[in-house]
């Protein structure tokens, strides 16, 4: 916790100064662009991958970058989508995976998570991405290709929310696959041909 708060104060004292006229606008005006659907993995800062200013993206960040498929009635992340896109009328979407990922590593390796047992019921929602990887032999290149395979399964998902169909209908919102590569630092994008999904572009 000291961390974080020595962060406080060198944010105030350097770079608070530094923006402030943007912070000033930012008060009053949220407009972000795009849309970033990421993991909760420490590891992987949407702000600092894209180099983006505040203000840019709206992100939503769950355990294995997970979109669930649209069901009515209350849900955070399905809130959180319908926000972006029907209230703050972002023109893109993007769906990021990472290299690495304890979520899909779980997965592709079998790992018991019968301690864990609301993580497990969470990694549901990958479950079409692990049957297109059934066939494989646990290891890293089924890790990697769960990761891929996670992407497209979720902005497949992401397609069945109305805010995002209508939107994408009306051509105002475009679907973007990522996959971020730690150790190298880079995004491969992904080809919207194997998404399965009408809406990926």
């Amino acid at each position: 916790m000291p961390d974080l708060a020595d962060g406080v104060a060198r944010f105030q004292r350097d770079v608070f100064p530094a923006k402030a006229d943007l912070f000033a606008r930012l008060a009053t005006h949220h407009t972000p662009h795009t849309l970033f659907i990421g993991c909760s993995d420490a590891r992987v800062v949407p702000e600092l991958i894209t180099q983006g200013e505040p203000g840019e993206l709206f992100v939503v960040r769950t355990a294995g970058n997970l979109v669930p498929a649209y069901t009515p009635g209350a849900n955070g992340v399905t809130a959180s989508i319908e926000y972006a896109v029907a209230v703050l009328g972002v023109s893109d979407i993007v769906v990021c995976g990472h290299s690495a990922c304890g979520a899909m590593t779980a997965l592709a390796e079998g790992h018991d998570l019968s301690g864990a047992p609301v993580v497990a019921d969470w990694l549901r929602h990958a479950d079409a991405a692990l049957a297109r990887t059934a066939g494989m032999a646990a290891g890293p290149q089924k890790t990697a290709a769960l990761v891929r395979q996670n992407v497209y399964a979720q902005l497949a998902n992401l397609a069945t929310h109305p805010s995002v169909a209508r939107a994408f209908a009306e051509g105002g919102v475009t679907l973007h696959g990522w996959v971020f590569d730690i150790a190298g630092g880079r995004i491969e994008r992904l080809d919207a041909a194997g998404a399965g999904a009408a809406l990926v572009s």
